[in-house]
């Protein structure tokens, strides 16, 4: 007899599961079943906020959903916060999890693990939340999820399966394989959309996460109308090093004039969120009057309507509107009007903050085409402000959206299982890495070559700076940092100590070349 804990394996392998990420209970013992001898690599954190994390590193590194296999109760509610980021973020996740036996639900018996509404609770955060009490209910659960995941804003599912449930015969179940795609831009979106194009004379472009696979169409029709492309910290790695790429936040005063300046603004892929937009919260920023706006969701759309509103996959609809734009000739002064924007967008910021995006991009150049994922620190503030990285998709951490400390650290171990050929660097404070500290277990136990790159200043320094700003006396921003370089020891993990950030390319190169997962330690004055 085949169970449906079986079952459920062979269906994830149906659907192009490769990895996940779990710690195993007494409620998901029979959800493991079929792991030993499926295809499918199991990942364990150290706690399932790890296992939320790193399925979320693993699906911005692939563009594939991360999967995480979590127990009911304290299991599913330590994953929340991750679930929480990639739900700010668009991350397509999967969280499965076991729930006690159908008879005891809702009935507050004080059984091991119980929750009052496990799934009511989960409605509020993901994108559906779906109990499974019969083993033909399975397929279509999973099918649900893959086709929201191919064809719509991604984010987290939830699947729940009562430990009575996990056991039931399901013999002859079979995957229903989803082919539902995005929406096909609509032509007479795209005709509008490309009449406005046509009478721009100063056009811009203004790209999100949601366009970061779309570097081709983007690259050709920036080329063909001359526009600059803004990138919010989501899609940096696009266009790197090209005259028209702005690689800059949105929130500089710098960025806005150049927003302002232009005739026409094509917005793909962006939600005008205020942490992109309105980073400092001065209400500065304001909507583009002549708009035409990409997204892949109708809900995203009508939150900030715009002159054309094209629902599509970005890359799809940067087609159509190159087809359309055939005969358009580009706008002169583009690449000059971007030159002199990240010009004056660097200038904007402090020497302090200067110095720290100078830290990141030398982290680029030792270790070309890497992963950098990134936790809340410092340098990560100061490069989203301002940074070009060059690999699309290659940047990305938690200090905007959700805001998640400790996101780093698993982040990268999921990005590195996802992409292993390429370095993956982990950039994290001292403060934020204590959160998910102990993660430094699971690098070694899946012999992924991460480098942790610690900015040790001592405290949570970036809320200090807010605290003094404001005329707070700073109160709860000095907690003590181990030895860091240690702690990795006792991990059986190499680790050096920096004084001089000068030293760090030597060794990032030192620490690629062990193939192995590596602690830097940076003192930060």
């Amino acid at each position: 007899m085949t169970t449906l804990g079986e079952a459920l394996i062979s269906l994830l392998e149906a659907h192009g599961v490769d990895t996940v990420f779990g710690i195993p209970g007494v409620h998901t013992v029979e959800l493991y079943r079929g792991l030993a001898r499926s295809k499918i690599r199991h990942v364990t954190p150290r706690h399932e906020q790890g296992a939320g994390f790193m399925a979320d590193g693993y699906a911005r590194a692939s563009g594939r959903p991360g999967v995480a296999f979590v127990i009911t109760g304290p299991g599913l509610t330590n994953t929340i916060t991750a679930m929480g980021q990639a739900r700010a973020d668009s991350v397509p996740m999967l969280v499965i999890s076991g729930v006690n036996a159908t008879p005891t639900l809702g009935k507050g018996l004080g059984h091991l693990h119980e929750l009052p509404d496990q799934r009511g609770m989960m409605e509020k955060v993901v994108l559906f939340s779906q109990r499974v009490t019969e083993a033909g209910e399975l397929p279509g659960a999973l099918a649900q999820a893959f086709a929201l995941f191919s064809s719509a804003r991604p984010g987290p599912v939830h699947i729940e399966i009562p430990t009575d449930v996990m056991v039931k015969p399901a013999d002859g179940i079979a995957a229903m394989l989803s082919n539902v795609t995005p929406p096909v831009p609509e032509g007479v979106a795209i005709a509008n959309a490309a009449k406005l194009i046509s009478a721009a004379r100063r056009p811009l472009i203004l790209v999100g996460g949601g366009a970061k696979r779309a570097e081709a169409p983007l690259r050709r029709l920036a080329e063909r109308l001359g526009a600059p492309v803004v990138q919010t910290t989501n899609a940096r790695g696009l266009l790197h090093g090209h005259p028209l790429c702005v690689p800059a936040s949105p929130s500089l005063k710098t960025v806005r004039a150049l927003m302002a300046d232009a005739d026409l603004v094509i917005a793909a892929g962006t939600e005008f969120g205020p942490t992109d937009y309105d980073g400092y919260s001065d209400g500065g920023f304001v909507l583009p009057a002549n708009l035409i706006r990409i997204d892949i969701g109708a809900d995203q759309l009508a939150r900030r309507p715009a002159t054309v509103s094209i629902q599509a996959d970005c890359a799809e609809a940067l087609e159509a509107l190159l087809l359309e734009t055939r005969h358009v000739r580009a706008s002169e002064g583009g690449s000059s009007r971007a030159a002199t924007t990240r010009k004056a967008a660097f200038a904007e910021l402090n020497p302090t903050l200067q110095g720290q995006v100078r830290a990141v991009e030398m982290i680029r150049d030792a270790l070309p085409g890497a992963l950098i994922v990134g936790d809340s620190t410092q340098p990560i503030y100061a490069a989203n402000l301002y940074y070009d990285h060059d690999r699309p998709g290659g940047w990305f951490n938690a200090a905007t959206g959700f805001g998640a400390l400790g996101y780093g650290p698993p982040a990268a171990i999921g990005a590195a299982l996802a992409i292993p050929d390429a370095p993956v660097v982990c950039l994290t404070g001292d403060g934020g890495f204590q959160f998910t500290l102990p993660e430094l277990g699971a690098a070694l136990d899946a012999r992924v070559p991460v480098i942790f790159v610690v900015w040790n200043n001592r405290g949570y320094r970036e809320i200090e700076t807010s605290m003094l700003d404001v005329g707070v006396e700073p109160v709860g921003v000095s907690p003590a940092p181990p030895d860091f370089c240690k702690l990795a020891e006792a991990y059986g993990i190499g680790a050096e100590r920096l004084a001089d950030i000068d030293a760090l390319a030597d060794a990032l190169k030192r620490a690629r070349a062990t193939g192995l997962p590596r602690v830097i330690e940076i003192t930060v004055d």
